[in-house]
């Protein structure tokens, strides 16, 4: 392993650490929520937060990746970079936060949760101000401030989790009891009810928005029209991949409930809705991994952009990625019936059969994204726009069709029919506008080992029971890690040395 991949290595268990780490416990909310909450009730919350993280794209549009390429151009002044950018997105933010206050009750009309229009006043605000606070925090990555960064987002997810204990242990335990005192009568009110989960949400955001102020008030600022416009023509492609990226990723659970709700009602729809969004999370080891990665890879690669022998460099690196989500993959898959208990209530077990395709379509989101640096390196972000748009139609198209017959499990297999589509459309243009020597036959080894592997589990299962099945699953494992181990020492399914020679 050369040295620069082993810089990105080092980076992304740094960034990994705190990121992995905070999103874990975050995470672990789950099955302290399935316990506390009925399938229905974690519909409202898998549903509002489907549309926070497209909400979060749209209010970026793209500037955090604009802010990487030109704050590392030679003759840009850093502060003045940043600042440019930082006053772009408050000013959006702002402009959005007024729009949803003032039209509140309408949105919650539309979202069909009339009486609660408050929902719409705090994803607002919780949406603008963690928009605002990704372009500072953006400046400690592409600073190398690893350590603030993983700070910062622990203490994000510190007062998140220790206020849904308040409320929903402390608070919702003693309420209405002999021991309730001021405290509890003055802040806990049990017609809120889900309410507390967004609450908590907005508390931390608002923490870790006024952390990261006193790093943003240090520069003088000032708004550069000229790089502005540069990089606004830059972004503005990138919003398009975000947002088409956020569609593939959230759509399906918005359109689940528009789609099931004539069929079969809005109670067994968020019922329907709960139980895809609680095992959606069961996904979360290859999601955590890729969030991680892209954390250090994406200014990693554009440090590396003129290096010799970068292009071999970044075939290398994707080639080791793979050989970590594929293990990943057949870790969760082939431990299934143990990871299960992280969701508290057996009432959602039922939606286990679509954790396994969608850990495969997040391992197909993952070599996407390594697929996706040759747009952003070569400037021609109107590709990464036209592929994210493309990979959207799919999800629409596949989501449609497959709802109606198959509900959440139609769902999970558009997901992943959009990546894999990604995946194959992204490698054939990057091949012919920059090349990257790929090793497609090592990849396609290390997958379809693991998938193979994970079907001889499954098979074992069904003849011999659950006796054995853990013993057989762990022996499985070794024998993927033992093999991918045995292929890279041996130098085996290597590139043809010819197919390097155009290489930089």
């Amino acid at each position: 392993m050369s040295n620069p991949i082993k810089k990105l290595a080092n980076q992304t268990a740094i960034y990994g650490l705190s990121s992995i780490v905070a999103r874990f416990l975050n995470y672990l909310l789950t099955p302290f929520w399935t316990k506390i909450y009925s399938t229905e009730q974690f519909g409202i919350i898998t549903e509002m937060y489907a549309y926070v993280s497209f909400l979060v794209v749209l209010l970026t549009y793209g500037m955090e990746t604009a802010y990487f390429k030109y704050v590392n151009k030679e003759g840009n002044n850093g502060a003045t970079i940043f600042s440019t950018v930082l006053i772009s997105v408050v000013s959006t933010a702002v402009f959005f936060i007024a729009m949803c206050t003032l039209f509140a009750q309408d949105v919650a009309n539309w979202l069909m949760y009339p009486n609660h229009y408050e929902y719409v006043v705090w994803f607002a605000i919780i949406v603008g101000v963690d928009a605002v606070s990704s372009i500072p925090l953006a400046k400690l990555r592409q600073e190398n401030k690893s350590a603030k960064f993983a700070l910062v987002n622990m203490l994000n997810v510190a007062v998140n989790i220790g206020l849904n204990c308040f409320f929903l242990l402390y608070c919702k335990s003693y309420h209405g009891t002999p021991d309730s005192n001021f405290i509890i009568d003055a802040l806990y009110n049990p017609e809120i009810g889900v309410g507390y989960v967004f609450i908590a949400n907005l508390i931390a955001s608002l923490v870790k928005f006024l952390v990261l102020v006193p790093d943003s008030v240090k520069v003088n600022f000032t708004f550069d029209k000229v790089q502005y416009r540069k990089m606004l023509r830059y972004a503005m492609p990138l919003l398009f991949v975000g947002l088409a990226g956020i569609v593939n990723e959230t759509l399906d659970r918005i359109m689940l409930k528009r789609m099931l709700v004539g069929r079969i009602g809005l109670t067994e729809t968020m019922q329907q809705l709960g139980i895809y969004g609680a095992n959606y999370k069961l996904s979360i080891v290859i999601t955590l991994f890729i969030q991680a990665y892209r954390y250090a890879a994406e200014p990693f690669f554009f440090s590396q952009e003129k290096i010799k022998g970068s292009k071999l460099m970044y075939g290398q690196v994707m080639n080791y990625f793979i050989i970590v989500v594929s293990t990943m993959f057949l870790f969760v898959t082939l431990y299934l019936d143990l990871f299960k208990h992280f969701i508290s209530s057996s009432n959602y077990w039922v939606g286990l059969k679509v954790v396994p395709i969608l850990l495969l379509a997040n391992v197909c989101l993952g070599v996407y994204f390594n697929l996706s640096i040759w747009y952003k390196l070569s400037s021609k972000t109107g590709f990464g726009a036209l592929i994210s748009i493309f990979g959207a139609l799919i999800t629409i198209v596949l989501n449609f069709v497959l709802i109606p017959k198959f509900g959440y499990v139609g769902s999970a297999w558009a997901t992943l029919g959009c990546y894999a589509s990604m995946v194959a459309v992204s490698y054939v243009a990057g091949q012919k506008h920059y090349p990257i020597p790929y090793n497609l036959k090592k990849a396609a080894v290390f997958v379809s080992v693991s998938l193979v592997l994970y079907f001889v589990s499954t098979f074992v299962k069904e003849w011999n029971g659950n006796e054995t099945q853990y013993f057989v699953n762990t022996l499985l494992l070794l024998l993927f890690l033992g093999l991918a181990y045995w292929i890279e020492k041996k130098g085996l399914l290597q590139l043809p040395v010819k197919r390097s020679n155009h290489i930089r």
